[in-house]
C-alpha cells in the first residue's frame, strides 16, 4: 500500500477515526495500531507478514531472556542468537545471491569454471528497517541501556508501526516505546501540522521525485545516445529524485504519526544546503547515520585512537552503509566515495565545523557559503551516479560519456516546466530551511485566504503533474 495511493487515502482516515474513538482505552488503541500495521504490511505480500512476526517474537523473547539470564555466558547466548538470526535472514534474502555470484566470478578470474546455484527470492519490503529496529533494541538491553518491554503488543507496535515500517525512519526503543506506553490525547495543532507535512511530502514525491525520475531514467537507461550536458542534468535530476522520494516518504511518515499523537525521529534536515560532506551526512537519512554511529562507529573505537582509527572506522561505516543499501558493487563504491570525500574533514578535525544552519537568520548566503554548498552538492551528485547505475560498467560508461565535447551543448528532451518546478521547489526549501520541514510555518501569519490559496496551489500541482507513478526508491532496501 503506497502512501500516494487511493488505498492509503481510504485506509488512513478509517484508522484515524477508529483510533481516536478509543481515546480512553490505550490498550485498544495499541491493538488497533498493531492490526492496522499488519494489514498495511500484508498489502505488500502477506507471505512475509510471518517473517515480520517471527522477527518480533524473537527479539521480544531474547530481550527478556537476556535480562533474566543468571550468567554472562547465558546472556551472551541469547544476545548472539537474536543478532545471528536477524542478520541471517537479512543475509539470505538480501545478500546470498551477491556473495554467490561474486565468488563464482572470482573463481573464473582464477581460471576455474563455477556453476553455483542462486536463490530466486523476493526481497521482503522493509526488512532492513525493521531488522535494525530489533537489533538496536537487543543491543541496548545487552548493554544495560534499557530494560526489556514485557507488553508484547506495545513492543510489536514499536517494531511495526505502519508509518515507519517499510522505509523508516529507524526508531530507537528509548524514543518510541515510551510514547506507545503512555496515553495520548488528541492535539488539533499537532494534527494540522501533520497534515501539512503529509501535503509537502506528497508534493516532494509526486511532483518533484516522480517527474525528475522520467528524465533521469531516460538518460541513465540509454546514456550512450545522449550528450554530456544531458548526463549532467540526469545526474542532478536523480539527486533530486532520490531526495524528493525518500525525504517525501519521511515527511508523510512523520506527518501520519503526528495524527496519532506520536512523534518520530526526524530523518532529513535540508541536506543539499550542506557546506561539506560531514554536514551532509548529519542531515541525510539521519536515523541510519546515527544508528551506524552509535552501534558501529563508537563500538569500533570512534575517534579516540588517532588518525588511523578515525580513518579506518570512517571507511568501515561508509562501506557497511553502502552494503546496507543493496547487494551490488555500485553501492559499495558509492559508500567508498563518500568516505573519501569526508576524509579532509576527518583528518583536519573539521567535521564538526558546520553545526548551525547555513545563512541562519539571513535570506541570502554569502559567496563562500554558496561555493561550499555547490562543491558539496557536486561531489554528492557524482557519488549518486554509482548509486543509480545498474553496474560499475554502466557507471563508468555514464561518467565517460559525460566528459565529451557535447558537455557544453543544450540538454536534449528536457521540459522547461520541470526545470521551473525544481527551481521553485529549491527556493521554497531554502526559505524554509530553519524549520522542521519547508512549509512548517510558511503562511502562518498570512491572511487565511492567502494561506489556503498556497495549499490549494500545492494540491493542484500534485494532481496536475502526478505523471507516471514511481515506486519509492528505498522500498528496495
Amino acid at each position: 500500500m503506497l502512501f500516494n495511493s487511493v488505498a492509503f487515502a481510504v485506509f488512513l482516515p478509517i484508522v484515524f477515526l477508529l483510533y481516536w474513538a478509543m481515546k480512553r482505552n490505550l490498550r485498544a488503541q495499541n491493538l488497533l495500531l498493531l492490526a492496522a500495521s499488519y494489514y498495511f504490511y500484508a498489502c505488500w505480500d502477506e507471505r512475509f507478514l510471518l517473517l515480520l512476526i517471527f522477527s518480533t517474537v524473537l527479539d521480544y523473547g531474547t530481550g527478556i531472556k537476556m535480562h533474566e539470564a543468571k550468567s554472562i555466558g547465558l546472556r551472551k547466548f541469547w544476545f548472539w542468537l537474536s543478532v545471528s538470526v536477524n542478520l541471517g535472514f537479512l543475509g539470505v534474502f538480501k545478500y546470498f545471491n551477491f556473495f554467490a555470484q561474486s565468488f563464482a566470478e572470482g573463481l573464473q578470474q582464477l581460471g576455474y569454471k563455477a556453476d553455483l546455484w542462486t536463490l530466486e527470492l523476493i526481497l521482503p519490503v522493509g526488512i532492513s528497517f525493521y531488522t535494525f529496529h530489533g537489533l538496536s533494541y537487543v543491543i541496548d538491553i545487552y548493554k544495560d541501556r534499557i530494560k526489556p518491554e514485557r507488553n508484547f503488543v506495545d513492543y510489536s507496535v514499536f517494531v511495526s508501526f505502519f508509518p515507519l515500517l517499510v522505509a523508516g525512519p529507524i526508531e530507537r526503543a528509548t524514543h518510541l516505546l515510551p510514547q506507545i506506553q503512555r496515553k495520548r490525547a488528541f492535539n488539533y495543532t499537532s494534527a494540522v501540522d501533520g497534515l501539512r507535512q503529509i501535503l509537502w511530502g506528497l508534493f516532494k514525491k509526486i511532483v518533484i521525485a516522480d517527474n525528475c525520475a522520467v528524465y533521469a531514467n531516460m538518460v541513465f537507461n540509454d546514456s550512450s545516445n545522449y550528450s554530456g550536458s544531458s548526463h549532467v542534468m540526469a545526474a542532478v535530476f536523480f539527486a533530486f529524485q532520490i531526495y524528493g522520494d525518500f525525504s517525501g516518504y519521511s515527511d508523510i511518515a512523520l506527518g501520519t504519526a503526528r495524527l496519532f499523537g506520536i512523534d518520530l525521529l526526524r530523518n532529513f534536515a535540508f541536506p543539499y544546503f550542506s557546506r561539506d560532506i560531514a554536514e551532509f551526512w548529519r542531515r541525510w537519512h539521519i536515523s541510519l547515520s546515527t544508528w551506524f554511529r552509535d552501534y558501529l562507529y563508537i563500538p569500533l573505537g570512534g575517534s579516540k585512537g588517532g588518525n588511523w582509527m578515525r580513518v579506518r572506522n570512517t571507511f568501515i561505516i561508509f562501506l557497511v552503509s553502502g552494503f546496507w543499501h543493496g547487494a551490488n558493487w555500485t553501492f559499495i563504491v558509492w559508500g567508498f566515495l563518500n568516505a573519501l570525500f569526508i576524509m579532509p574533514s576527518i583528518l583536519f578535525k573539521s567535521n564538526r565545523t558546520h553545526l548551525d544552519i547555513v545563512a541562519q537568520g539571513r535570506i541570502f548566503a554569502n559567496f563562500k557559503e554558496v561555493g561550499a554548498i555547490l562543491l558539496t552538492f557536486g561531489l554528492t551528485v557524482f557519488a549518486w551516479i554509482f548509486f543509480r547505475a545498474e553496474t560499475l560498467t554502466d557507471a563508468f560508461q555514464f561518467i565517460g560519456d559525460t566528459f565529451s565535447p557535447s558537455l557544453w551543448s543544450k540538454p536534449e528532451q528536457i521540459k522547461n516546466i520541470y526545470v521551473w518546478l525544481l527551481v521553485g521547489f529549491i527556493v521554497i526549501e531554502w526559505l524554509g530551511r530553519e524549520q522542521q520541514y519547508a512549509i512548517a510555518v510558511t503562511g502562518r501569519n498570512w491572511p487565511k485566504a492567502l494561506r489556503w490559496l498556497f495549499y490549494l496551489v500545492i494540491v493542484t500541482l500534485i494532481f496536475e503533474y502526478r505523471g507516471v507513478s514511481q515506486q519509492f526508491i528505498y522500498f528496495q532496501f
